[in-house]
């Protein structure tokens, strides 16, 4: 097989999703020559934002939570120019919007809390319980917990099931994009500590801001665009069309289809399909940056996202996001823009279709016992990384890439 130039490289890494860009600048930083390789024309992976008729348009509905430890490590979170989400929801539930927020946050604005509207003083009792332990408790021992579904936890933790239909199935299938909370306990919990402690927010250049921020503090050279790896082999990868790059340690930080095509054996998880729907009207339907839910789930969630950041939109229209599992056909659609027409109090009728983004595997399925970090090796001088392989989430992408530099770098230096 033909050499390509780059027989200098001492590793490769094939993926510049932001698994993948976290391990380039790890290692980078300990003074080895890398190659980051890349199939499309610009990184992020899942994490990629569009502009389409002057609105800016992530691929599929994506928020930063300032919480995570690995976004406080790498991110200049100051130029990303963020705008926070309201810290809470409206639920749409008997015909009307009631405002589920942090009572920490906006006192004022959690009269809906008050028991008997959006959950009984038993289910109130059982969220400040819940919400203390999981803020206060380490995260070390919050990973340690014995494990078990998402809806098993909510029920010993003692909400009754109307709280858990009304609030959390809705709220939680649009975070682990799957309804029934088969997902890890353990992550759960993790997962609603972040969200208390953090804020969500958008970058004013849409999400795929954050790649393109990791990829700028990497050196010239380092990173290729438009190079597909076709296979491993023994002394490298093989380059579509471009012949072999020698290298003789590789990373594999690619979404979980790729990784198991590229190392044969590979066990990956089930993955997790939505569908992002993008339309554009004159006035915003909700003059506040709140993400909404309903209590009957004829979608995941949806939003004003010029409401949160008005640069998503150039010429000033409202631009709303809507998110439902998997790949919903003409008639799916048409339904959901009925329950929004219902949830937002407004003729949807008039409201016009911008983009349709499906996202397949947007996320790793992590029914229990979940292990949150997963060890990048696979085989001699044979990584491989992603969220796939820690949580799925951005923390948990970061982190697998931040865990095969590390574990890399140690069989090197033996």
């Amino acid at each position: 097989m033909r050499k390509t130039g780059g027989q200098d490289v001492d590793v490769v890494v094939v993926g510049a999703g932001v698994a993948g860009l976290a391990c380039a600048a790890d290692l980078v930083a300990a003074g080895l020559r890398v190659r980051l390789l890349e199939a499309s024309d610009t990184v992020g992976g899942r994490m990629r934002t569009d502009q389409i008729r002057g609105f800016t348009l992530d691929r599929g509905f994506q928020v930063l939570n300032t919480a995570y430890p690995q976004v406080k490590r790498r991110l200049d979170l100051r130029s990303l120019r963020l705008r926070p989400f309201t810290p809470g929801v409206l639920v749409h539930t008997a015909g009307e919007l009631r405002r589920f927020t942090d009572p920490t946050r906006r006192l004022r604005e959690s009269s809906d809390l008050l028991p008997g509207r959006l959950a009984s003083a038993r289910d109130l009792m059982a969220l400040g319980v819940l919400s203390a332990r999981d803020v206060l408790t380490p995260p070390a021992r919050l990973r340690a917990r014995s494990d078990a579904t998402t809806l098993t936890a909510l029920f010993d933790a003692g909400f009754s099931p109307r709280f858990v239909e009304t609030f959390f199935r809705p709220f939680l299938s649009g975070v682990f994009l799957e309804e029934q909370l088969e997902t890890s306990a353990r992550f759960f919990h993790l997962v609603w500590r972040t969200l208390l402690r953090g804020t969500a927010c958008l970058p004013a250049d849409g999400i795929g801001a954050v790649p393109a921020q990791l990829a700028a503090g990497l050196p010239a050279g380092v990173l290729r665009t438009n190079a597909p790896v076709t296979s491993l082999t023994a002394e490298g990868v093989a380059l579509a069309g471009a012949g072999e790059l020698p290298a003789p340690v590789v990373v594999v930080a690619t979404g979980h289809r790729a990784a198991a095509r590229l190392l044969p054996g590979l066990e990956v998880p089930r993955g997790r399909t939505v569908t992002t729907l993008y339309h554009a009207t004159e006035r915003s339907p909700l003059p506040e940056p709140t993400l909404v839910i309903d209590s009957q789930r004829r979608f995941l969630n949806t939003c004003v996202l010029t409401e949160v950041h008005p640069r998503y939109s150039r010429d000033g229209q409202a631009l709303v996001s809507t998110s439902v599992l998997g790949t919903p056909g003409p008639a799916d659609e048409a339904a959901v823009r009925a329950a929004l027409a219902e949830v937002y109090e407004t003729d949807t009728e008039m409201w016009e279709p911008v983009h349709r983004v499906t996202v397949h595997d947007a996320l790793p399925a992590m029914p229990p016992p979940l292990t949150l970090s997963r060890t990048t090796r696979f085989a001699a001088h044979r990584y491989v990384c992603g969220d796939h392989r820690a949580t799925g989430s951005l923390q948990g992408a970061l982190a697998s890439g931040t865990r095969a530099a590390r574990e890399a770098l140690a069989d090197m230096r033996k």
